[in-house]
């Protein structure tokens, strides 16, 4: 009989555990959630105090059967799950599971918490265990249940009003709402022209420009000067007259350190520096936390990385001061530890921020052990944490006003004196102006200097940038949407779902985002709402700090929200999907409109389907009644037709030219060949094809004689379980690498390569 049994999610942490534990302990994952709401309506009783019904995860079913069997041989039975409230309600699901099967006999299990995984951190959460906490148990079941409930009453509702498989999500929307605001202000943004007026000059053989401050006695500000004219007056006047020197400003400017890492900013500094995705820093994170083999065994190599918290404990904070003193100069280490303020309202899902589990452990001593992603990932958190107990930097700054004639120039230097901290790490910023390092040549007042070039410079002013994931991000931080841990999904969800795109890292909404959108800030203005949004997450937080019951705050959500999607079910579809122009159909002279289809928007005729007549977004009619390009030297392989060059919603394709009548098309470029027989139509081959977004798809090359298509790459190997003629090749983190049927009621799975252990 094993005395111990220690449970936690993942069996790369598993394993880390084990071998701090030794032989008294059997250590055993769930394999992340073992218990999910049926998917299905009704899960949620808000009837019946909200009550909630959950199944077992199947891909886990074998996972929770051993747990269960080892707890029947088990006299002692922890509960190790991540220390945040996802990870307190998975040990409350093992709890109920245990009970339901009767495996617990007289054992009461407990839960135990550390956000490194050390063998310190462990062994001391062993010796110190507690119970459940019910609040952040009550807190995760509320979000849950708030997410469901906007889902399967939300959804159904876009369905009808806009398209099928479409979905809104809690936060998800109000996400959306950001990035389709930000797109209307560019849209709407009138770009206004205005002039700055510069002097270059030098000293010895040490150039530098200034800039026109004051003019007779006034402050120049933006838009003093609109037009080349105005600009030109003042140059006039300026010219011809001598520079001076009447005022010279020296300060000294210090900088500080920017605090350890959060979740938020991890992925914000991951963005920019690594160019990594939100997802994929979150993975890394996971996985350097859980445990990696650096030599001497497995060993979570940073603190938990789901937390909103900035302050390191004490030991950290002396063990990072005696590696600054004893590796560093010391006149990097100031004279006592630097503390930070958490920004958060309700930083309590870890008690560190994230660092390295020892800062001895130096990213060069570790990175034959790591993967490109993990070494770059554990470099940053590795500066940043170090940086943040160094001194400030230290600058000198230089400000000389110069006289000519009437008006005065500014010009500005800034001179490192002292690194600091900088000689470690230095944050990234954002769209961030240039900040002025230039170096000024030694100057007096009084000093005559030669005016080399007076010049005015042409500027326009710039709509706001579009979202970045990390300026994203930020800007969910800031509005409370959502929390650290949700912020990865957040943006996973937009994405996939096709609500928005990244172009050159920044997001676009989609049309289908942008229609989505505008249904639910029309209709459902309170809940995409900020501050709503905000409102409810406090409300979560409350929940988990036993300041509220979770099932009145349901009540209060659920009355208003359940009210509104009932009202809104007569709204008719096209007051959504269409928008009336003021101009007249080439066609039939009735007006045109915008309107939605599979394809996202286009521009069609008020008559259909009496009328025909559409054209692209972004067409003018002129445009599209151009004379399409014939293609030399070929006919149409379906009527004999003459070919043609044609524009659709995809860019530029090759079409018959007796369309409508004949519709054969082909792509410009010839699209790679699988080599696989169509199994619908049996007459022509499965091709690699790109969807709107870039999303890679397999189908058959007679389209639109046959439409069939699949996601994942087709095998041309039969299905053993219901004969179909062809397999095909599916990726996930999750799963690994398997050959998929692709019929979904026949279900068949082979594994080729399991996952990689989490």
């Amino acid at each position: 009989m094993t005395k111990n049994l220690l449970i936690v999610e993942s069996p790369s942490k598993a394993k880390t555990l084990k071998k701090y534990l030794g032989n008294d302990f059997e250590v055993l994952a769930s394999y992340g959630h073992v218990r999910d709401l049926v998917p299905k309506s009704g899960a949620v009783d808000p009837e019946n105090h909200f009550a909630m019904k959950y199944q077992l995860v199947s891909r886990n079913s074998k996972h929770v059967d051993a747990i269960v069997q080892a707890v029947k041989n088990s006299d002692a039975v922890y509960l190790a799950t991540d220390p945040d409230r996802e990870g307190e309600a998975i040990s409350w699901h093992l709890m109920e599971i245990l009970k339901s099967k009767k495996a617990l006999k007289n054992i009461e299990p407990k839960r135990v918490v550390f956000h490194e995984i050390t063998k310190n951190a462990v062994l001391d959460a062993i010796a110190d265990p507690r119970d459940l906490n019910q609040n952040l148990v009550d807190a995760q079941q509320a979000r849950r249940a708030l997410d469901y409930l906007v889902g399967f009453n939300l959804s159904p509702l876009l369905w009808k009003k806009i398209r099928r498989g479409l979905s809104a999500g809690r936060v998800q929307s109000p996400a959306l709402r950001l990035i389709c605001e930000r797109e209307n202000e560019i849209k709407a943004f009138n770009s206004e022209e205005y002039w700055s007026i510069h002097l270059d000059s030098h000293k010895g053989k040490q150039k530098f420009t200034a800039k026109l401050s004051h003019f007779d006695g006034k402050k120049i500000e933006q838009f003093t000067y609109r037009t080349e004219a105005e600009q030109a007056k003042v140059l006039a006047l300026l010219a011809n007259h001598n520079a001076i020197v009447s005022n010279i400003e020296k300060k000294k400017r210090t900088r500080n350190p920017a605090a350890p890492f959060t979740t938020s900013t991890l992925q914000q500094e991951a963005v920019r520096k690594l160019g990594m995705t939100t997802d994929r820093t979150m993975r890394t994170a996971q996985q350097l936390y859980e445990g990696i083999d650096v030599g001497q065994g497995s060993i979570g190599l940073i603190t938990y990385m789901r937390t909103d918290s900035v302050t390191l404990a004490n030991d950290a904070i002396t063990e990072i001061r005696h590696y600054i003193e004893n590796k560093m100069d010391k006149n990097f280490l100031p004279s006592k530890p630097n503390t930070y303020k958490t920004r958060a309202k309700n930083a309590q899902e870890a008690h560190e921020a994230i660092r390295p589990t020892s800062i001895y452990r130096t990213p060069d001593s570790v990175k034959p052990f790591l993967s490109n992603d993990q070494f770059k990932l554990y470099q940053i958190v590795w500066q940043r944490t170090l940086a943040s107990q160094m001194a400030s930097a230290k600058f000198d700054t230089t400000s000389v006003d110069i006289d000519v004639g009437k008006g005065v120039f500014r010009a500005s230097g800034q001179v490192l004196t002292f690194a600091g901290f900088l000689s470690v790490y230095e944050e990234d910023i954002d769209d961030a102006a240039d900040e002025n390092n230039s170096k000024l040549p030694l100057l007096n007042i009084g000093d005559e200097l030669p005016v080399d070039k007076l010049y005015g410079e042409q500027h326009f002013t710039q709509p706001p940038p579009r979202f970045t994931e990390a300026s994203l991000v930020k800007a969910l931080e800031e509005f409370g949407i959502g929390r650290p841990s949700t912020y990865a999904s957040i943006i996973s969800t937009l994405k996939d779902r096709e609500y928005v795109t990244l172009d050159q890292k920044r997001f676009f909404p989609t049309d289908t985002g942008e229609i989505v959108n505008k249904f639910l800030t029309e209709h459902f203005a309170q809940y995409v709402d900020y501050h709503f949004t905000a409102k409810l997450e406090n409300q979560l937080d409350d929940i988990a700090n036993g300041d509220s019951q979770w099932t009145p705050v349901l009540e209060g959500f659920w009355s208003g929200f359940s009210s509104q999607v009932k009202e809104k079910e007569n709204i008719p579809r096209a007051e959504i999907t269409t928008q009336m122009l003021e101009e007249a159909c080439p066609k039939c002279g009735q007006p045109l409109m915008i309107r939605f289809g599979k394809r996202g928007r286009f521009i069609g005729c008020s008559g259909y389907p009496e009328c025909d007549y559409t054209r692209d977004m972004n067409e003018t009619a002129e445009q599209a009644e151009e004379e399409p390009t014939i293609v030399e030297g070929r006919e149409c392989p379906d009527c004999g037709g003459q070919l043609v060059y044609k524009k659709g919603r995809y860019g530029k394709f090759i079409g018959c030219a007796n369309y409508p009548k004949c519709k054969h098309i082909e792509p410009l470029e010839k699209p790679k060949e699988t080599g696989v027989q169509c199994p619908e139509c049996k007459a022509g081959e499965l091709i690699e094809r790109k969807s709107r977004y870039g999303k890679l798809f397999y189908s058959c090359n007679t389209y639109p004689k046959c439409t069939y298509a699949v996601w994942n790459p087709p095998l041309n190997e039969p299905c053993p379980k219901c004969s179909w003629p062809i397999l095909t090749i599916k990726t996930t983190k999750r799963r690994g690498v398997e050959k998929v049927c692709p019929q979904k009621e026949c279900g068949f799975t082979e594994q080729i390569t399991p996952p990689e252990a989490k």
